[in-house]
């Protein structure tokens, strides 16, 4: 007379699991009402002591007497778009727009060619 296992559920497990956990419940809830009716009204604390408005008078006057730090003045640039070349001497022009377009196109094109002989 062995049982073994099946391919369902143990029923009887189950109902094992639900009545544990009923109980549990149960017992929680009876600790919970309890402490409810015996636990007594804890005192509340005190409030914090205000702090008088002489020591406020007092710390007010001697953040006053503090000598500040120097703060040091950084000189703001005029311009800071572009860059200035000192006098005398010249920088190379800047390449159009345009031509910047037309090499990102060839260079674009040459990795394509590349990617398709499969050296990249």
């Amino acid at each position: 007379n062995m049982k073994l296992g099946g391919l369902g559920p143990d029923y009887e497990t189950i109902k094992e699991k639900v009545k544990k956990l009923k109980l549990q419940k149960e017992y929680s809830r009876q600790i919970k009402e309890y402490n409810m009716r015996n636990i007594t009204v804890l005192q509340r604390l005190p409030a914090k002591a205000q702090v008088s408005s002489v020591s406020r008078q007092k710390a007010l006057e001697y953040a006053k007497k503090i000598p500040r730090p120097k703060t040091f003045i950084t000189k703001q640039p005029e311009q800071e778009a572009l860059p200035q070349a000192p006098t005398g001497t010249s920088l190379p022009p800047l390449p159009s727009l345009e031509s910047l377009w037309n090499r990102h196109r060839k260079e674009k094109e040459a990795v394509a060619a590349f990617k398709a002989l499969h050296i990249l």
